[in-house]
């Protein structure tokens, strides 16, 4: 054997009857990395695993979770794009925010033949906050969009013991409408909209970007930080890049600054342990 077959060899998952299948489901599944994430995670900790991608084209959606629902052996799904809304509707049990969001990005395959789904953006950003030294215990927040993101997001900082947090949006209806949902799913009564127009960011502990506003060198900044005082923390969910212009600027003015990367990073071990991998 050439070496280089002796080291994939030794760099692949053992695999036999008793292994237990996870996958990720897309379409296409050419971009998904959850595989490259969770095999090593398996082999670390001698978990008798593994995870495949799942190509399921939408027309094909219910037929091929049908399938997989019907294995004995298969666990549940890492769920990424187009999947993540329509898998939702097919859950028997949701999560709070999974409702919320209407969209799932992990499903379980429980022995009972349920599946239950839950959207784990916003307890991503929760804990890649704690990881990172900050306790958003007691805090006041404003969440700058009311998107998809945000409202998982909104959902996991209501359930985090913050003490007050703000939404504010381009459309004050779909602001409103997040903070009246959060109220109702989750008791937290300290959540309001407020007018981008009027919100200097003064007051608050941490603001977040959960819009889009990043993505391109030249878009406008989610807020002028003239008026934010230094102590608060400035976040964004934005991955790529890195660190966008509005985090640059406010790296130079002296806040401290948390980056999209984590809420990512910080979802690996709650995905990986509601669908009983990890």
């Amino acid at each position: 054997m050439s070496s280089a077959f002796e080291s994939g060899l030794a760099q692949m998952p053992w695999v036999e009857g008793t292994t237990r299948v996870f996958g990720v489901i897309a379409h296409p599944v050419d971009h998904v990395r959850a595989p490259m994430v969770f095999n090593p995670l398996f082999a670390s900790r001698k978990l008798p695993h593994i995870m495949v991608p799942i190509d399921a084209p939408p027309e094909r959606l219910s037929m091929v979770v049908s399938g997989l629902r019907a294995m004995p052996n298969f666990g549940g799904l890492a769920v990424t794009i187009p999947h993540k809304l329509p898998l939702a509707s097919m859950c028997d049990h949701l999560g709070t925010a999974a409702e919320v969001t209407g969209a799932v990005n992990a499903v379980r395959f429980d022995a009972d033949g349920a599946l239950y789904g839950d959207n784990f953006d916003g307890a991503g950003f929760v804990a890649g906050c704690s990881g990172n030294g900050f306790d958003l215990s007691g805090k006041r927040i404003l969440l700058i969009g009311a998107g998809g993101a945000a409202r998982a997001i909104a959902v996991a900082l209501a359930q985090a013991g913050i003490a007050a947090l703000d939404i504010a949006n381009r459309h004050p209806a779909k602001a409103e409408a997040l903070a009246a949902v959060i109220a109702s799913k989750t008791g937290f009564a300290a959540c309001r909209a407020v007018a981008p127009a009027s919100c200097d960011g003064n007051g608050y502990d941490m603001i977040i970007n959960s819009t889009s506003l990043g993505l391109k060198p030249d878009d406008d900044m989610p807020l002028v930080l003239d008026k934010v005082p230094l102590d608060t923390i400035i976040a964004d969910i934005i991955m790529v890049p890195a660190e966008t212009r509005w985090l640059a600027a406010a790296k130079a003015r002296g806040h401290k600054v948390h980056y999209g990367r984590h809420m990512l990073d910080y979802q690996i071990e709650l995905i990986g342990q509601f669908i009983g991998a990890l």
